[in-house]
């Protein structure tokens, strides 16, 4: 998770005109768009909760499109305000967009580069990035999505430092969540930015939710590329990486495999999957570690050697730091929480498991309870192509 993040000079120092005003959040909507998404900020700051300690907002719901908008399961929103509306708010949160793949209206692009200037606080929950991203307002900043869309977005925006491993990313004037219920990590972020620890912590409790949550989204990342891989040269290189993660080769191997260059491959790779090319393989491998972890019963030092670790210290390493446990103390938290004679088949490996996309997130239970939690980091600066996740190491986990 990443918080109280060191903004640009100028971003830091910029006011709110005259029009605007601090507690008036506006909440740009679409059609198309999730309504659980939709409803994290129209909860947070559109209902009183001064009862409870929470200092109240003002909220504009601002359709950013002609409406009625549809939203999911067919409902119609008719939204009380315009993008007009957006001209008074010290705060612009945009939930969600429809598609990845469709541009958004100019319109909308336009208020909120206008708003941006005028010193408002922009905010993107989830896909809303690729709105944001869209107005130019990540440029060369660092940010954050849903893992499953990062990819996508590091590829279609060069310019975004995109790291798919924050819940949520704070640069100051500009902020940006992963997906679902980073919306809400990231809305409690604000008003704790707002109002100070204990504002937060009522509105939590009103919630029922944990006024912060360790960790990031490496937990929930699983082996899903773009789709727009499949079409690329490289897609060949990266499926005989996942059906091989049980042997000991490095990025240089992928490399050649590829006939490029470490450098040339490096640069190819991230422009393709929005990661470098050793932290995507450490990746890989510790997701293999897990899932040998639940359904096997190797010893921690064979999980390692058929995970392409050179050795169990390696695995623990990574596996720590990516999923905030120790192996031995993720098996058995998940078999913990697992009823007996649920055990699923013992697979002598996974590394050939489809790389479709899940139709949805993993489901929470399979994270332990007891995970140490992950060190907080100021910004979510992206790690150079070909980087080492510990130092030292330069080629394969």
């Amino acid at each position: 998770m990443s918080h109280d993040s060191t903004a640009a000079p100028e971003a830091a120092a910029r006011k709110l005109s005259g029009r605007r005003r601090k507690e008036i959040v506006a909440v740009l909507l679409f059609s198309g768009g999730p309504i659980f998404e939709s409803s994290i900020p129209l909860s947070v700051f559109g209902i009183d909760r001064q009862d409870a300690g929470v200092p109240r907002y003002r909220l504009l719901v601002c359709a950013g499109e002609e409406g009625p908008l549809r939203t999911t399961g067919g409902l119609e929103l008719t939204a009380p305000q315009g993008l007009e509306a957006i001209s008074r708010a010290g705060t612009v949160v945009v939930p969600a967009w429809r598609s990845i793949t469709s541009p958004p209206p100019e319109e909308a692009l336009d208020a909120l580069r206008r708003a941006h200037e005028e010193g408002a606080r922009i905010v993107g929950l989830c896909t809303g990035a690729f709105v944001l991203a869209a107005a130019g307002l990540l440029d060369g900043r660092p940010a954050t999505t849903h893992w499953m869309y990062a990819p996508t977005l590091a590829k279609r925006y060069p310019s975004v430092h995109v790291d798919p491993r924050e819940l949520f990313v704070d640069d100051g004037d500009v902020l940006t969540s992963a997906g679902t219920a980073a919306g809400i990590d990231l809305c409690l972020h604000i008003v704790r930015s707002d109002h100070g620890n204990e504002a937060a912590g009522a509105l939590a409790r009103r919630l029922v939710v944990p006024p912060r949550r360790s960790g990031g989204q490496e937990r929930y990342l699983d082996r899903s590329l773009p789709e727009e891989i499949g079409a690329d040269p490289l897609a060949e290189v990266v499926a005989w990486a996942l059906e091989h993660l049980h042997e000991q080769f490095d990025v240089e191997t992928l490399a050649a495999r590829a006939y490029m260059s470490r450098r040339t491959f490096d640069r190819r790779f991230r422009s393709l999957t929005g990661s470098a090319p050793l932290q995507w393989l450490i990746t890989q491998r510790v997701l293999q570690a897990q899932r040998l972890l639940e359904t096997s019963d190797y010893s921690v030092d064979e999980v390692a050697g058929r995970c392409g670790f050179r050795s169990p210290v390696a695995l623990r390493g990574h596996f720590r730091r990516q999923l905030g446990s120790s192996p031995a103390a993720y098996r058995a938290a998940y078999r913990a929480r697992r009823p007996q004679g649920d055990r699923q088949p013992d697979p002598d490996t996974t590394a050939g498991a489809s790389r479709s996309l899940p139709p949805s997130d993993p489901p929470a239970a399979l994270t332990p309870e007891n995970a140490v939690p992950f060190q907080t980091r100021r910004t979510a600066t992206p790690m150079p192509a070909g980087a080492a996740s510990v130092p030292g190491q330069r080629s394969a986990p």
